[in-house]
């Protein structure tokens, strides 16, 4: 082949490696690249900010009885965290309730900080780029079950009922646009926008989206709980607010753990 000839095939060859190159990309979908995008910051998730003053408030006197949260029980003994969050909604003897991280919490900071209820349910998420201090403590305590497999029991009569009536919640149609949370998160291949919906009835669907929260939400710069995350499912199905830490939300939180047992716990997340 002489040289002119070359010349010529040059800038078929640029088109062609071009053109597959595009082709390539076309077949990565939007979900792939959000992936991706995660991937890229995980090294440097901003929720790590949260957990280190989560740690701090779970060590540092505070209330009317000056004391820390490090005789907390949340379930394995006064103080102990790691692992906790895996086995979580769970009965607790002393308040004769199934309860979740977060009304643990609100539990351990009346009961042995004297801070009153109100005051800490007053502004429970974090707001206008500020965490709220429950957050924040929830944060660091759901840090300390990275890795960790969830294992959350029903072998309690009342376990098992809070888990029942999660799963009617889920299923529960009402409101204005006859919506339930099984609307978006019961039917598989399918997103809102930009957004993947997990099939919350396929376990490993519900083992990657629980397993992934609280988060961090990059388009809101917080770190959002798991409460926040009912409350605001709750809000786009325009139901009424749900009070914090009501049985109504930590009995649809037992549903979505159970569900996702087996998983590995991998939060705090980072979502879009």
């Amino acid at each position: 082949m002489n040289t002119s000839n070359v010349k010529k095939l040059i800038p078929l060859l640029v088109l062609a490696t071009s053109c597959a190159a595009t082709a390539a990309e076309n077949e990565i979908s939007d979900s792939d690249r959000i992936a991706q995008y995660r991937e890229m910051i995980s090294d440097g998730n901003p929720a790590d900010f949260d957990e280190m003053r989560g740690e701090e408030l779970w060590k540092t006197v505070a209330g009317p009885k000056q004391a820390t949260l490090e005789k907390c029980d949340l379930g394995k003994g006064a103080g102990v965290v790691k692992g906790v969050y895996t086995e979580l909604p769970r009965y607790f003897k002393d308040t004769g309730k199934v309860q979740d991280l977060e009304s643990r919490l609100l539990t351990c900071m009346t009961t042995l900080q004297g801070i009153p209820e109100e005051e800490i349910t007053a502004k429970p998420f974090a707001s206008d780029k500020k965490a709220s201090d429950i957050s924040s403590l929830a944060t660091y305590v759901v840090g300390q079950s990275k890795g960790i497999k969830m294992a959350v029991s029903t072998k309690h009569p009342q376990a098992k009922e809070a888990y029942e009536i999660g799963k009617r919640i889920f299923n529960y149609r009402a409101g204005p646009y006859d919506f339930a949370c099984s609307t978006c998160h019961a039917t598989s291949n399918v997103r809102i926008r930009m957004q993947d919906l997990p099939n919350l009835n396929v376990r490993k669907d519900a083992q990657t989206a629980y397993a992934s929260w609280p988060a961090y939400r990059v388009s809101q710069g917080l770190t959002r709980s798991f409460q926040w995350r009912l409350n605001d499912c709750f809000r786009q199905q325009r139901f009424p607010e749900p009070k914090f830490a009501s049985e109504a939300t930590v009995a649809l939180t037992m549903f979505l753990a159970v569900s996702a047992n087996g998983g590995e716990y991998a939060g705090p997340g980072l979502k879009r």
